[in-house]
């Protein structure tokens, strides 16, 4: 057995020492991170909300309850239409002298308050297919001896501003006539003949046969005229709108398919549409 000497001593005892050092200073594995979280998908965007300007001192069309919630035939009408649409709709109680500027400034995406689809409303505005039959309508007292819409010639005539009803008027009795007398609304002008300061009333007939029967103190009674040329509501839209607008129509058709719609018409107006026109002919009326 030799004798290790001291040189070879430390030439092992330093390659010993440098494998040492070598596995010290080797890269230390780090622990594996836990997976990161899933990123959160994106909340969904709002839905849109459309805006509905509506005159709300119409009824039964449209008016405030007690709790000065916007009511009435209108009101549900586009409700179930929204509805089968898939859409949002809020209502904005807007005055009726500048409605339709709201729709051309954008600050409503529709109205809906008894407006009558006319030629010259068609050359600012778009609507809806009509969703209501109408007609104008006379309010007198009930000792009045008027019985035609001719007998309003010479007498002081109620009319609510910017309507059929002011429209007929005027043609009668001429845009300057003094005994044309212009009101903000309909109720308005109908509290006007009960205090006697009118003569007659001309409006919508909905709108007058709803405060005739709910104001017997009144004591009013009302005429139809075959002169009244029948007229239709419909919704408005800004010009060129016809994304929405065919949203609307495509609902409408669906409520007046399955029912929805008659039973709206049934509970403001009594009955269905059919029956209701041929117990009343002039039953509604238009703006």
């Amino acid at each position: 057995m030799s004798t290790l000497t001291s040189r070879r001593f430390l030439q092992i005892l330093g390659v010993a020492a440098a494998g040492l050092l070598l596995s010290a200073c080797g890269k230390k594995e780090e622990p594996t991170p836990p997976p990161a979280a899933a990123a959160s998908a994106p909340a969904p965007a709002p839905a849109k909300v459309y805006v509905v300007g509506t005159d709300a001192a119409y009824a039964p069309f449209e008016s405030q309850n007690e709790k000065g919630e916007i009511v009435g035939f209108d009101v549900e009408v586009v409700q179930a239409i929204a509805k089968k649409a898939g859409i949002e709709v809020k209502f904005v109680n807007t005055p009726w002298e500048g409605i339709f500027k709201t729709l051309e400034q954008g600050d409503r995406d529709m109205v809906v308050s008894a407006v009558t689809i006319t030629d010259e409303r068609k050359q600012t505005m778009d609507f809806s297919d009509p969703y209501f039959d109408a007609q104008q309508l006379i309010a007198v007292k009930e000792g009045s001896k008027v019985a035609k819409f001719a007998d309003l010639k010479k007498l002081k005539v109620g009319v609510q501003t910017g309507t059929t009803g002011m429209e007929v008027v005027e043609k009668l009795q001429g845009k300057t006539s003094a005994s044309i007398k212009r009101f903000e609304s309909t109720p308005l002008a109908l509290k006007e003949l009960e205090a006697g300061g009118v003569d007659a009333v001309v409006a919508d007939n909905g709108v007058v046969i709803n405060y005739v029967t709910n104001n017997p103190g009144g004591k009013f009674k009302s005429i139809a005229d075959k002169e009244f040329v029948p007229e239709q509501y419909g919704i408005a839209f800004k010009k060129g709108n016809t994304e929405l607008q065919a949203k609307i129509n495509k609902g409408l058709a669906d409520i007046k398919a399955d029912g929805t719609y008659d039973q709206i018409y049934t509970k403001y107006f009594g009955a269905p549409p059919a029956k209701a026109a041929a117990a009343a002919p002039a039953s509604a009326a238009s703006k």
